[in-house]
C-alpha cells in the first residue's frame, strides 16, 4: 500500500500531519499531485473547533477534518473513461463537485495533501486546466477568487457606482480587483490594519480608510459626496457596501452610512450582533447575501491567467509543506498574515 502525507485537524488550535493511504483512481477519476494549497478562514474555524461534529450525530463527538479546499496541482494519472485530461495537465479544483463531500470541508478528501483524488473527473465541472505560465501558488487563489467574484456579481455593480469594501483580507481584496476589472468608477477599501490598506492600494483600490483611526462616515462623504436617506438625513453618496469582514461594527457602520436605495452585500461569515432594522428601513437598504460560487468557480480561471501579477499580490506568505504547522499558526494569529499558501515542491 502506497501512502502519502495529509493535513487534518488535531486538537483545538492544532493540526496533524498524518500518513494515509494514497488514493487509487477508478475509471472515471483522476489523481492530482498537489503543488500548492491556500489556507482559508474556514480552515481556521475547523481548527478552533478541533474538528467537526460527526454527521451521524450532529452535536456529538468531533471527528478530524482533512483540510484544504484551495488546491492547485498536476494530473499524474487518469482513469480509462476520463476525457479531456492527461498526465502533466495543471489543474485547479472545484471542491464542491466531489460526490463524497466538499473537499477540505468535511468531505472524504482534503486538498492539503500530497495527492488528491478527483472523483468523476470532468473538465469544466470538477477541474479546470491552466497554462504553465501561471505559478501553482497563484493558481491556488482560484477558489477564493470565485467567492469574491460571486459577491461582486450579486452586487450588480456598474461603472458609475461608488463602492466601499470592508475587510482587506483575500476575499475583500479580490472583490476590489473584480470591481475595478469591470470598470467600477470608485472603489474604497476599509480595514483596521495599515499593511492591508497598503496592499489594497497596490491591487488597485482608489482610496482606503483606516476604520480604527478615521471617521468612516465623514471619510466616505469626502470621497463619494453627500446624499441622504429616505428621511432626508445626510448620508455619504456611497452606492454599494461589501462586507468581507463580518464584524458587527461593520454592519452598524453601513446602516448609519447608507443613503436611500443603497445596497449591502454580505459575503463574510457574520459574528453575532444586533441588526438595526429601523436604520435599514430609513434608507431602504437592500441586504444581499453571497454564499460560495454557484457558477463562478471556473469563470475566474482565464481572468486569473490574464491578470496573474495583480492577483499574486494577495499572497503574503508562501510556506513549504514541511512547515505546515507554522503556516497554520500564521493563519490562526490575527493580523500576522493576509494570505498563506502552502507549497509542495519536488
Amino acid at each position: 500500500m502506497s501512502t502519502m502525507k495529509s493535513v487534518r485537524t488535531g486538537g483545538a488550535g492544532t493540526i496533524e500531519v498524518v500518513d494515509v493511504e494514497r488514493p487509487v483512481p477508478g475509471p472515471r477519476d483522476a489523481l492530482v499531485r498537489i503543488r500548492a494549497c491556500g489556507i482559508c478562514g474556514t480552515d481556521v474555524t475547523f481548527l478552533h473547533l478541533g474538528g467537526m461534529p460527526a454527521r451521524a450525530h450532529l452535536g456529538g463527538d468531533l471527528v478530524p477534518v482533512p483540510l484544504g479546499h484551495e488546491p492547485a496541482g498536476e494530473v499524474v494519472e487518469v482513469g480509462a473513461e476520463v476525457s479531456g485530461l492527461a498526465p502533466g495537465d495543471r489543474v485547479v479544483v472545484n471542491p464542491q463537485a466531489a460526490p463524497t463531500g466538499i473537499i477540505g470541508c468535511g468531505g472524504r478528501f482534503g486538498g492539503m495533501s500530497e495527492y488528491l483524488l478527483i472523483e468523476n473527473a470532468e473538465v469544466g465541472r470538477s477541474v479546470a486546466v491552466f497554462p504553465d505560465t501561471v505559478p501553482f501558488d497563484v493558481a491556488s487563489l482560484n477558489e477564493p477568487l470565485a467567492v469574491s467574484l460571486h459577491a461582486v456579481n450579486r452586487s450588480g455593480a456598474g461603472p458609475g457606482d461608488k463602492v466601499v469594501v470592508f475587510g482587506a483580507g483575500p476575499i475583500g481584496l479580490g472583490a476590489a480587483i473584480w470591481l475595478k476589472l469591470r470598470g467600477v468608477e470608485h472603489v474604497v477599501v476599509a480595514d483596521v490594519i495599515p499593511s492591508r490598506l497598503e496592499k489594497a492600494l497596490a491591487v488597485g483600490a482608489d482610496a482606503v480608510v483606516d476604520s480604527a483611526e478615521e471617521d468612516v462616515i465623514a471619510r466616505l462623504t469626502a470621497l463619494h459626496g453627500e446624499s441622504a436617506n429616505a428621511l432626508g438625513q445626510p448620508r455619504p453618496g456611497t452606492d454599494l457596501f461589501i462586507d468581507a469582514a463580518g464584524a458587527p461594527a461593520v454592519f452598524d457602520t453601513v446602516v448609519r452610512s447608507a443613503k436611500w436605495g443603497a445596497k449591502l452585500v454580505m459575503v463574510a461569515v457574520q459574528k453575532k450582533g444586533e441588526v438595526d432594522l429601523g436604520g435599514m428601513l430609513r434608507s431602504e437598504l437592500t441586504l444581499i447575501a453571497s454564499q460560495g460560487y454557484p457558477t463562478e468557480i471556473f469563470e475566474v480561471t482565464p481572468e486569473l491567467v490574464a491578470h496573474q501579477e495583480r492577483f499574486a499580490k494577495l499572497i503574503s506568505h508562501r510556506v513549504p509543506f514541511a512547515e505546515a504547522s507554522r503556516a497554520f499558526e500564521l493563519a490562526l494569529t490575527p493580523g500576522a498574515a493576509e494570505k498563506v499558501v502552502v507549497t509542495l515542491d519536488d
